[in-house]
């Protein structure tokens, strides 16, 4: 696929999107979530990209929609099934999802869509959605207490490209590797030269180190999963609430990943290890138990010297005086065993503050000398030995933790991927069912292109409920109705007659998209193209006027595959001029082939206008109950459906003759009055 082929793709995305793996099923695909992974692309212009790379793999010429109220109507029911998704990225991938007149697209997104029909819409699924969201690539992972070494300049650009998280350095010989392990914990030499140098710290020659950079760099796998950790968490939970039995998953990868998950932290670090946790907590809590055993002595020594008695001969004293000595060595004469007992209660208080083994131990000791003096102070030397040997061990053990973890979870990031790709399109799935189930949908049937009737086939909806109408579903009264060719409907005001459009129109659109209509059954020719004119506010000036004549001119050139939604035409101009003018289009509209219902009071006028016989239906009021129109929405074929003013004439004859049959004196000539108004309807 040519990237720069797709509409609305450039040089600059095309690279952008060419660092994908794969995007050419990511394009075919409409994944939204990882055409967003490009660099610089949001997950809204990912939807517009993948829309249009749908549109050039299905040879789409676009331009379905062809006015602005077909536009709304898309964006109508578009928002509707957008308001039933949970996941933002679902909300895009349903943009993907637009009206075509082509078999393939359209038959591509039926089978999506048939699918989804048959998923169970289960709570649990829907509320571990919220937490599911596309993965994400960590930033930079920048790791500094490692570094690669190697003596070639070649080689060095070759580390800085596979390894970016390590700083690499140049090193002369040997001498170079010793110093970089002076100031690194851990030296990765490259090159085959240095084997069997020994150098004082942990430098190990790894001459494949570039082939395996999880294993040089575990931190790199590990951010993933902790950037993402409850992303993978959330999907799991909607894989086993949905109970998806498509078999692609074994629960017991599943579990694995959920160990390995728990034994990360999410700053990328192995949690639940008591050994690191103990290293870890001994490292961060070293200068404050330092300080607390200090104190530990000192009050232990001053209680000493306080309760002692303390006796020194004046021949002894006037020595002590003449060598310059001082307490220390009061101390040592007098508390010698105190003072020992004061440092030894410090050094097992250090000990076991930091919970040391043995060896850490041993050096910890070294924190209090045995010579005496007062203040007992702690040897800052020994401490910063101690600090070097916790760290460093800290630092092995962190280490050799995350290889085997990023070892156990680096075949787990597929499957990490795929299950939280297929949470989100789940999402799409369900958004799909359930706006088939609150709109009692079904999958339309379209008129197969070879068969003998499909030119002259229309539409045909039973029992359709508008999902456009701000009422519930059971309020909203079922219509049916089918068109093959171009017909008027006519019908009482607020009898449902624009209602009927928009089903019509919504139901064609729905089609189109792929999904299922909100019909108990539909069947319909696949439209090259969506013409709904809404009814005009007030009458046209002269420019605006020509603008609409000429929409039409152009509909009656090539209209042979559109369907033409037009609600009170009548109302761009003067109502004799508009008869003629909408007779002569829906001449040229049944010379051409088209499919079309106008809706129109004048539907008697155009009739008379017209130079071929006119199909007219009608919304039929069957009467007026307590002053409110009873209507059957479902228009009526070839019936010139009655006028409200009829109605109301009629029903004041009809009042009228019940008066005077009951002997009424008040409004006697009334009754004939009525017969003449409704003599002028027939």
């Amino acid at each position: 696929m040519d990237l720069e082929s797709i509409p609305g793709v450039g040089e600059k995305t095309a690279r952008a999107l060419s660092e994908l793996d794969d995007p050419e099923r990511a394009l075919r695909a409409g994944d939204v979530a990882t055409i967003a992974t490009a660099p610089g692309i949001s997950q809204g212009r990912a939807a517009r990209i993948a829309r249009g790379a749908i549109r050039a793999e299905h040879d789409d010429p676009g331009g379905f929609l062809a006015t602005d109220r077909a536009r709304e109507i898309y964006r109508e029911v578009l928002s509707l099934l957008k308001a039933r998704t949970v996941t933002d990225y679902a909300a895009q991938r349903v943009e993907t999802f637009y009206p075509s007149p082509r078999r393939s697209r359209i038959e591509e997104v039926q089978s999506f869509a048939g699918e989804a029909l048959e998923r169970e819409v289960d709570p649990d699924a829907l509320e571990a959605l919220e937490g599911v969201e596309p993965l994400r690539e960590p930033g930079d992972v920048r790791v500094r207490e490692r570094c690669l070494a190697t003596t070639d300049a070649e080689r060095y650009s070759e580390a800085r490209e596979a390894i970016p998280e390590l700083s690499v350095e140049v090193v002369e010989d040997a001498q170079g590797l010793a110093e970089l392990a002076r100031g690194y914990s851990t030296v990765i030499a490259l090159d085959e030269s240095f084997a069997g140098v020994t150098i004082e710290g942990d430098v190990q020659v790894r001459p494949d180190a570039l082939e395996n950079p999880a294993e040089i760099v575990p931190e790199r796998p590990l951010a993933f999963f902790a950037r993402n950790r409850e992303r993978i968490r959330a999907a799991i939970d909607v894989h086993r609430a949905a109970d998806r039995s498509d078999g692609e998953y074994d629960e017991t990868d599943l579990a694995a990943l959920e160990d390995g998950l728990a034994r990360l932290d999410e700053d990328g670090t192995v949690a639940g290890d008591d050994e690191l946790d103990r290293l870890t907590t001994a490292v961060d809590d070293l200068d404050a138990a330092a300080s607390t055993a200090e104190s530990v002595a000192n009050d232990r020594l001053r209680e000493a010297i306080r309760e002692e008695d303390v006796t020194i001969e004046g021949s002894d004293l006037l020595s002590l005086v003449e060598r310059g000595a001082g307490v220390d060595s009061l101390l040592s004469r007098e508390l010698a065993d105190e003072y020992a007992d004061a440092v030894e209660t410090a050094r097992e208080n250090l000990i076991d503050a930091l919970d040391l083994d043995p060896g850490e131990a041993e050096i910890a000791r070294r924190a209090f000398g045995d010579e005496p003096t007062f203040p007992v102070e702690r040897d800052e030397d020994a401490i910063s030995r101690l600090r070097e040997e916790l760290t460093a061990a800290k630092e092995r053990r962190a280490g050799r933790l995350k290889r085997e973890l990023a070892a156990d979870l680096a075949d787990q990031r597929e499957t990490a991927r795929r299950l939280v790709r297929d949470a989100l399109e789940l999402d799409v799935e369900l958004a799909i069912a359930r706006f088939a189930d609150d709109f009692a949908c079904t999958m339309p049937e379209f008129v197969p292109d070879e068969s003998a009737d499909a030119a002259e086939t229309g539409f045909a909806i039973d029992g359709g409920q508008s999902p456009l109408l701000d009422e519930p579903l059971e309020a909203i009264d079922p219509v049916d109705y089918e068109v093959s060719g171009v017909a008027l409907l006519s019908g009482v005001n607020s009898g449902g007659k624009t209602s009927t459009l928009d089903l019509v129109a919504s139901v064609v659109v729905l089609a189109h998209m792929g999904l299922p209509v909100p019909a108990d059954d539909a069947r319909l020719r696949r439209f090259d193209d969506l013409h709904y004119h809404a009814k005009t506010q007030g009458t046209l000036d002269a420019g605006a006027f020509e603008s609409t004549v000429r929409e039409f001119a152009d509909l009656a050139r090539g209209g042979e595959g559109s369907l033409v939604l037009v609600d009170e035409l009548e109302s761009i101009t003067e109502p004799g001029a508009s008869a003629k003018i909408i007779a002569g289009i829906l001449e040229a509209l049944v010379e051409n082939g088209a499919t079309a219902v106008f809706v129109s009071h004048l539907a008697g006028e155009i009739r008379e206008m017209a130079d071929y016989d006119v199909t007219v239906d009608g919304i039929e009021a069957v009467g007026l109950v307590d002053g409110e129109l009873e209507v059957n929405r479902s228009p009526v074929k070839d019936h010139l459906a009655r006028s409200t003013p009829e109605l109301i004439v009629e029903k004041l004859a009809t009042e009228a003759d019940e008066a005077a049959t009951n002997g009424g004196t008040e409004g006697v000539h009334e009754p004939q009055f009525y017969d003449r108004l409704l003599e002028k309807f027939d």
